[in-house]
Parts: C-alpha cells; structure tokens; sequence
C-alpha cells in the first residue's frame, strides 16, 4: 500500500469515525422532550441532557415542546338557540404532558383540538340564547375545558385553560342592542332624577315643617317670656303700690294723668269719660282745699261743687235769697249726650 492509499484509508476511518459520534451523540434541550425509535419501533423518550444513540439504529421521531403552549384560533360562526348568528373567537392553553402519546395518538394535535373547541363551541352556544352567551362566558369557559380536557387526556395533551376573546354578534343584532342599552340607560335616568326631585320635596316639606315647628316653639316661648314679664311688672306695680300705702289723692291724680292718652290718635273720634271722673276731681279737690284753704277752680270750667250752707255764706246778702239758675242748654259741652248712668259722658271729636 502505498503513501497515498494510507492517507486516504485515515481519512476515512477518520470521517467515518466523526459521522458515527455525530449520529451518536444527541443534546435534548430544557423543556424538550425527544421521540426515539429503533429500526422503525419506539424505543424511548429522551429527556432534556446530553444522551447518546445508536448510529443507524435509533433516529429522533419527533421533538416535543413540553412548556405550556398558547393557540389562538380565528372567529367561527355560531348560531344561538333563538337562531342569532355570532362571531366568537377563542383561546385555547395547553401542554404535552406524554410525548409518546402525543406523538402516536394523534397526528396533529394542533388541529385536532381546534376542531374540537369549533364543534364543541357549536353544542354549547347552540343549547344558550344571545343574552345567556353574552353573560355567561365563564360558564361557556367551563364546560369547553371539562369537554377539552376528557377528549385530549388520551392524547397525552392536558388543556388548562380555554377563554373566549369575543363574541361579536351580527350588525343589525348590535345596534338593536344598543338602541335598547340606550333605551334602559334613559328609563334609569328617569326614575333616577324622579326619585331625586321625590326626595328633594320630602326634604324641603320636612325643612318647613321643622321651621314650622321651631317659629311656633318660638312664639310660644316669647309670648309665655312676655306674659311673665307683664304679670311681673303688674306684681311690681301692685306690691309698690300696697309697700307705699298710696292714698285716693295720688291715685286720683294718676288717673286724671291717662286721660289725654284715651284721646291720643288721629283714629280717636269718640271717647268716653267713665263716672269716676267725679271722684278724681273731688280727691283732687279735696287735696288742694286741704293745702290751700280756698276753693280750688274746676278742671272742667264749672263752678266747684260745695254744701248749701257753705254756698249761701259765700255769696253777697243780697244774692243769698235768690235760687241760683239752672244752666242753659247753649252752657252744656258742644257734642255730648248721655249714656248708660248719668255721671258717663261721651264725647265726639270733630275733624
């Protein structure tokens, strides 16, 4: 064998030799799990590391993703059970849970559990009228993974989680919808603002009567405050009167004193002298004859009243014997008449 034979033996032995520990040689990553068959069989799954095959034999079937997996799926139409067309699109969470299986069962997992969410999604919202699907979305979410997870288990597949991202019903569905949104938002507002103003009256009716109340308490107290005072002074006044032991001159002279006021007024045109006017001028009288010893003139213009036996002293001899004359009518107050008892004179005013 010659030098280049060698050279060409070597390197080949050489490649052979790398081919064999790269076929040999296989790295699994984390969160991977790989299918191994050998001449055609399954042999086993190998799990994430640095493992080693059979060069020739064993060959990598499939390489599964073991982590949890997102797949969404455009909208399918549906009909409700009060015959509505809806859009409804969907999320379906899943994980490879035995890849062996994932692998043997099924040919494509992927599209297996689309179809499988679609006419699953078909029974469900079929059996449900528009409003129950609108609102019940959980409840939809629920029986979509109960029906996922007992068809997929034997898949090796294990379904976590399945949301529906929209329920779109169809146009004119939707603004008769909204027009009856719109409808229940203004019935709101109205028994709102109706029960607003309702409360408002109850309120102010309540403020009233409250006020009613308080100004009724208050004339009450005043006028109970102003009859204590009344009552008070009057007990003053009459305890000052009895302390000081007033006579008929001082109460005579105070008497005569309210007189002018019992005319006081532009709306006074008739008042009326009581009869114990006579007595305040006699006490009166009394007082200054007592102080003065003369006879005191009278407050009314007329000659004072005196005994017979006093009166014919008084006048010249040659008037003692005459009868002194009657008053004139023409000397009697202009206006006055006579009412009741004969000492009561009542006056009239002319404007």
């Amino acid at each position: 064998m010659s030098t280049f034979e060698a050279i060409v033996f070597v390197v080949v032995v050489v490649a052979a030799v790398v081919f064999y520990v790269y076929r040999a040689i296989r790295v699994v990553p984390q969160a991977t799990a790989a299918v191994i068959e050998r001449f055609g069989r399954y042999k086993r799954t190998l799990e994430p590391g640095l493992r080693f095959l059979v060069p020739g034999a064993d060959r990598v079937r499939a390489t599964v993703d073991l982590r949890e997996q997102v797949m969404p799926f455009p909208p399918q139409e549906v009909i409700t059970e009060d015959n509505l067309l809806v859009y409804i699109d969907w999320v379906v969470y899943f994980q490879v849970i035995d890849p062996r299986r994932a692998t043997y069962e099924i040919q494509n997992f992927v599209q297996a559990i689309e179809y499988l969410v679609s006419t699953t999604l078909r029974n469900i919202i079929g059996g449900m009228d528009l409003e129950a699907t609108l609102t019940s979305r959980d409840e939809v979410n629920r029986q979509l993974r109960d029906v996922l997870d007992s068809e997929t288990g034997r898949w090796g597949i294990r379904v976590s989680r399945v949301e529906l991202r929209t329920i779109q019903p169809n146009r004119d569905i939707t603004e008769a919808m909204e027009k009856q949104v719109r409808a229940e938002r203004e019935r709101r507002a109205t028994i709102l603002q109706a029960e607003g103003v309702k409360q408002a009256e109850i309120l102010r009716a309540e403020g009233d009567r409250q006020s009613l109340i308080l100004k009724a308490e208050g004339e009450a107290k005043a006028a109970a405050l102003r009859a204590d005072g009344e009552a008070s002074a009057i007990s003053k006044t009459f305890k000052a009167i009895h302390d000081g032991n007033a006579d008929q001159k001082l109460l005579s002279y105070q008497y005569l004193q309210m007189l002018p006021k019992l005319a006081d007024g532009q709306a006074s045109k008739l008042w009326i002298v009581p009869s114990e006017l006579g007595k305040a001028v006699e006490g009166i009288g009394s007082a200054f004859t007592s102080v003065t010893g003369g006879l005191p003139a009278s407050p009314l213009g007329t000659a004072p009243e005196v005994e017979e036996g006093e009166q014919t002293a008084a006048l010249p001899p040659a008037q003692r014997a005459a009868p002194a004359p009657a008053p004139a009518p023409a000397d009697r107050p202009s206006g006055a008449t006579r009412r009741g008892a004969p000492s009561d004179v009542l006056f009239r005013r002319d404007e």
